[in-house]
């Protein structure tokens, strides 16, 4: 399957070469702009967020933002230098407290003492997933993951979309509503003051009471490893072409 995306990239390549004489390949394939994804926060409370690569060269970012409720930042995903690909995700690290390098840590998504960036992996969170490659003509790809488990509402829409006529391509995914009021009492987690913080899969690659209660409800969104396997699923959408994401983290009260 990849020799096959990579020779569809190639082609894609070819034909806007051939359309604009006199440029390399290479340097048209180089001209195309870096996507961005803005983050909003709508979640009624401060978010410190955080982002994850996959371990094959994608660069990680090391200056994320902090957003006070009603915020919202605006990141290039860095495409165009090497390796040419950004494969990861962003999260809302909650109720973080400390000092920055030495005790700073986050209640929820906690990934690190550094509160600009992710220095370990993320404790279980709800994800906001992508896939961007510049050899890959279908990508970039995007998903909502609460399969480790869920913290916040996450939404992701495509921005200046163009949606080949009766396709699904650029859909919406995730869902604004507030899971946890339906999460199994035996994976809750509650703040101190006893409202409800976290509900954590107990096997994210079985289907479980957890994964039954949030794909009822969220079936934009997966709720577990192999959702994508299921007939029908609606867990995983392509936008070819669009200049970016909007991911929002919604109330989670």
């Amino acid at each position: 399957m990849r020799r096959i995306l990579g020779a569809v990239a190639a082609v894609a390549v070819a034909l806007v070469a051939a359309l604009t004489p006199g440029a390399p390949a290479a340097a048209v394939a180089v001209a195309v702009a870096d996507h961005t994804v803005t983050l909003v926060n709508h979640s009624g409370q401060t978010i410190w967020l955080g982002s994850e690569v996959n371990a094959d060269g994608s660069v990680n970012f090391t200056d994320l933002p902090v957003l006070a409720d009603g915020q919202s930042a605006t990141v290039t995903i860095p495409e165009s230098g090497a390796p040419n690909h950004w494969r990861g995700k962003f999260f809302a690290r909650q109720g973080c407290t400390g000092t920055a390098g030495s005790t700073f840590h986050c209640r929820v998504g906690d990934c690190g003492p550094r509160p600009e960036r992710c220095t370990t992996g993320e404790q279980p969170a709800s994800l906001a997933e992508f896939n961007f490659d510049r050899a890959d003509a279908l990508a970039p790809w995007y998903n909502v993951s609460y399969v480790n488990a869920f913290s916040l509402p996450v939404t992701i829409e495509p921005r200046d979309a163009t949606v080949p006529p009766g396709s699904t391509e650029c859909d919406w995914l995730g869902c604004s509503q507030n899971l946890l009021p339906f999460c199994p009492p035996a994976n809750l987690t509650r703040w101190d003051d006893g409202t409800p913080m976290l509900c954590t899969n107990p096997n994210r690659d079985a289907k479980t009471p957890y994964s039954d209660a949030i794909s009822s409800r969220c079936p934009k969104a997966y709720a577990w490893s192999r959702q994508d396997t299921e007939p029908g699923n609606q867990v995983v959408r392509q936008c070819r072409q669009c200049s970016g994401f909007t991911v929002t983290f919604h109330s989670g009260q």
